[in-house]
Order: C-alpha cells, then sequence, then structure tokens
C-alpha cells in the first residue's frame, strides 16, 4: 500500500529495538527516555539508576541496546560492561557519559561499545547514532556471506575514510534510515538496478527511490546511464561509483 504523504510502500512491520536506559540522574533518564521516543522503531523496556537495577533488567528484559552511563552512586557503568561481555549477553551498548577521559574511552572501546557520546545529550547526535544502529542491523540480517567490501561497510573504522560524514545535515526529503537501505542494496549489485528495482528492494515507490538514487548521484557515491530495455524504452540505470 502506497502512503500518500511519503510515495512510499508500507513496509512490513517489524519488533521495534528494545532499549535499557541506565543512569543514576533520573531527570536525565526521563530526558533520554523522551528522545528514544522520538525515534522510529526504538522503544524504552527499562529505566534503571543503579547498577544493580540495571544488571537484573538487561538479565531479565536482554534488550537489544542498553544507554549505560558511567558513574552510579553504587559502582562503575565500565564494570557492568565488562560482566556483560564476559557473560556473552547478547546485547549492544551506547556510552552516553560525561566522562572525558581518553582511558574511559579506550576502554569502552575495548569492551565493544557501539557508540561514545558526551553529556550533555544533544537529541540530533542520538538520533543519528540510533539511525546508524538501525542501518547496520539491517545490513547484518540482509548479509549471507562477507567480502571485504561489505565488511569495511559494517566496521567504520576500517572503512570511514569512505564513508559520507554521518553528521553531515541531509536535504529535506532524505532521511538517514532509508539512504541507508539504499546504499545496502548499491552495494550488493555493482552492475546497477533502475529506480523501480531498488524500489522493490527496499519497499518503496519507484518516485521515492529514484529520489534517494539522485542525491546519491549528486554525491558521486553512484553514477548513472541510460539503457534501453528490450522494447526500446530509455531507462536510467545506477551503479556504485567506481
Amino acid at each position: 500500500m502506497i502512503d500518500p504523504a511519503t510515495d512510499s510502500v508500507t513496509a512490513p512491520m517489524s519488533a521495534p529495538c528494545s532499549i535499557v536506559i541506565a543512569e543514576d540522574d533520573p531527570q536525565i533518564a526521563e530526558i533520554q527516555r523522551r528522545f528514544v521516543e522520538r525515534v522510529s522503531g526504538f522503544e524504552v523496556c527499562g529505566i534503571a539508576h543503579t547498577t544493580r537495577d540495571a544488571r537484573d533488567l538487561i538479565e531479565v528484559m536482554t534488550p537489544d541496546l542498553v544507554l549505560l552511563d558511567v558513574q552510579f552512586p553504587d559502582g562503575d557503568g565500565l564494570q557492568l560492561l565488562r560482566e556483560l561481555r564476559a557473560a556473552a549477553q547478547p546485547t549492544d551498548v551506547i556510552l552516553i557519559t560525561a566522562a572525558r577521559e581518553v582511558d574511559t574511552l579506550t576502554e569502552a572501546l575495548r569492551c565493544g561499545v557501539i557508540d561514545y557520546i558526551l553529556k550533555p545529550l544533544v537529541y540530533e547526535r542520538l538520533e543519528q547514532a540510533l539511525a546508524s544502529y538501525s542501518a547496520q542491523r539491517q545490513r547484518l540480517r540482509e548479509l549471507h556471506s562477507l567480502n571485504q567490501q561489505s565488511v569495511d561497510n559494517l566496521l567504520p573504522r576500517t572503512g570511514a575514510s569512505a564513508a559520507p560524514q554521518p553528521l553531515a545535515r541531509l536535504p529535506k526529503g532524505i532521511d538517514a534510515l532509508t539512504l541507508d537501505k539504499v546504499r545496502c542494496v548499491m552495494q550488493t549489485h555493482p552492475d546497477g538496478l533502475s529506480a523501480e528495482q531498488v524500489g522493490e528492494q527496499i519497499g518503496s515507490s519507484r518516485t521515492t527511490a529514484r529520489r534517494y538514487l539522485e542525491f546519491l548521484v549528486s554525491t558521486q557515491e553512484l553514477s548513472a546511464d541510460i539503457s534501453y530495455g528490450s522494447i526500446g524504452r530509455p531507462e536510467r540505470r545506477y551503479r556504485p561509483s567506481r
């Protein structure tokens, strides 16, 4: 079914990404909850103000993602992170903290955090982090096998030089999640696709797909040329830039 407001085909609903907020300050935790609720595809399933409560919530709720502070009245968020990793807990972690020490960031990276956000928390920064996380989860779901390019696209520390700047403001009518879906489709079809084919892949109309494809042409991530189908109708085809 096409949504007239967005000119896109309604995709099948998937379960939202569940989040536990672990933050000792109730007011900051409430701000984080309200921020998360503004981002489509995410829901808060619990809030903890101590490491003990956070540990129990994560064990019971098994959330997809934890927004974790470092300083708690009863312990250290980094220690909780180490425990989660030692227990092979299938939960991703974003640190949201006032800790500006390089050692804290180094330890967080060693423990596998997917992002590190400094307080005071800004909505746009959290939105960008959640959008990137959602896009990466989608890429992983769609992968059937690995090649070096797909690995580099998933690991920003190895693929950052070729990746677009994540904080750049997108033009009106282009959202980050759909843009990442289009990028993922094009990366797996180096021989090129038409706007109609891309629309079928991402669950949108041809018009919507063409808008995103032309944006990627404007940033030189894609190139476009004209091909002629079996009945001679010209068709614009898009492929990753060499």
